[in-house]
């Protein structure tokens, strides 16, 4: 048993963690910089501490000034929320070195999913079906040619320490594989420090689907279904919900249990996602893991009714999972809205301060945020200022219920991507459920938005 929790993030996740350690009796310790002096965790926490000056590398990403702050407060285990620190090995392993507990997996599992070759590798050797490609880091663009020619045209380039299509080439030419590479190569250097590369089969079509887990340090692992997250910009998601709407109960238990066996042979011991590729065909790939709560887990909690990040809490204590996987039963759909301070057209940042702020509501409404009415948004960090998620008994009382929400939000000083999402609603793939990846290109190529006009598809 753990009693102060140190949240090392900030905004909306910090707020969220912060309401589950209340929910179970222990106290919390939030982190911040100057700039977020004002900021609802730092409210709402029992204790505060300052950490540095409003750039991350030199606040939320100071680790020194992390753990002083944990020695400070008195903290005894430390929540990394999910970006910034999340998936840092070493962070994890200083943590613990420093006889605090770690609310996530162990370091060597974030280490071995960090690292998309050795991921790659690992699922090989689970079972977990792969994409042709590579089968270890490229050495080169020439080797990359080589690959290419055997596994076939359109291939895709990515980063082996990558995330966020940073370090990302799809291509489609031969003549052209040598210079992406080359490319991408050096965004995954300036990005992640390593320029490390490997290649697969590019699918034409794609859905992102992915499964939730959930592992405790006794052996035992369950899923919790799964999230369709192929709204997306730049492969940065922007709507997310559960369950997909091209997942039927059968193919569910196929991925759902290929991915329990996948964790239970690594002894996976906290929450985690592992991300798919689905094809036209109705096939999944592997593609790689997340060892940490996602940004979208609402959607999973709205239909399984369990609180990821209370349970994500307590099997850091050590406790067993308080269910199996019989127990787990998926009711209606929700779907989750990423409400991020941009231009809805353009999608560049819009920081500043929010001079109105109405918050939807009513039934099967809720509203993760951190931001309120005098709030200022600052320009040092991620644009998303809320999670709006609604949920139905059905897909299209979801949509309905979803299309009301973004109607009843107001948000003024500032522009946010409301409107877009509204538009998403009414597009007829999204509505049908018969959306890729490349839906939100469609939608801003295909007569949708021009500013400030707004065209039904």
């Amino acid at each position: 048993m753990f009693k102060k929790v140190l949240i090392a993030n900030r905004g909306e996740i910090a707020l969220r963690i912060i309401r589950a350690c209340r929910e179970l009796g222990l106290q919390t310790v939030a982190i911040h910089s100057t700039a977020d002096a004002e900021a609802l965790h730092v409210r709402f926490a029992d204790q505060a501490i300052c950490v540095g000056p409003p750039p991350s590398k030199e606040s939320y990403l100071n680790i020194p000034a992390i753990l002083s702050a944990a020695e400070i407060s008195g903290a005894d285990a430390i929540h990394p929320g999910y970006g910034f620190l999340s998936e840092n090995a070493e962070f994890a392993e200083v943590v613990i070195n420093c006889g605090l507990h770690w609310i996530g997996p162990k370091p060597e599992l974030i280490r071995l999913m960090g690292n998309k070759v050795q991921a790659r590798e690992f699922a090989a050797s689970a079972g977990l079906p792969l994409l042709p490609g590579s089968k270890r880091a490229l050495a080169d663009a020439r080797e990359a040619e080589e690959v290419a020619k055997k596994i076939g045209y359109p291939v895709i380039l990515k980063a082996a320490a990558g995330g966020g299509g940073r370090g990302m080439k799809i291509v489609r030419d031969p003549s052209m594989i040598a210079q992406a590479y080359n490319t991408a190569s050096a965004e995954a250097v300036a990005a992640f420090g390593d320029g490390s590369m490997y290649i697969e089969r590019y699918v034409e079509k794609p859905r992102h689907v992915e499964i939730q887990v959930l592992g405790d340090r006794h052996g035992n692992v369950v899923h919790l279904g799964e999230r369709e997250c192929s709204v997306q910009r730049r492969h940065q998601k922007l709507v997310e919900e559960a369950p997909s709407p091209a997942v039927d109960a059968k193919l569910r238990e196929r991925m759902g249990k290929a991915a329990v066996q996948a964790m239970k042979k690594i002894g996976y011991d906290s929450v985690g996602t592992l991300e798919f590729l689905l094809d036209e065909r109705g096939d999944f790939y592997f593609m790689e893991m997340n060892t940490r709560i996602q940004v979208e887990h609402p959607v999973t909690e709205m239909v399984t009714g369990i609180d990821l990040v209370k349970e994500q809490i307590r099997v850091a204590m050590g406790e067993r999972l308080s269910f199996e996987q019989k127990d787990i039963v998926f009711r209606g759909h929700a779907i989750e809205f990423r409400i991020n301070a941009e231009d809805p057209v353009t999608f560049a940042p819009s920081p500043g301060q929010i001079t109105g702020f109405h918050v939807p509501g009513g039934f099967g409404v809720r509203f993760d945020s951190a931001a309120y009415e005098q709030y200022r948004v600052q320009p040092h960090y991620d644009s998303l200022i809320a999670k709006l998620i609604v949920y139905g008994t059905t897909r299209e009382e979801a949509i309905i219920r979803g299309r009301r929400a973004l109607e009843e939000l107001v948000v003024e000083g500032i522009r946010t991507n409301a409107s877009f999402h509204l538009k998403v609603l009414a597009w007829p793939e999204f509505i049908e459920g018969r959306y890729d990846t490349r839906i939100v290109e469609r939608i801003l190529q295909g007569g949708g938005f021009r500013r400030g006009i707004e065209q039904t598809p």
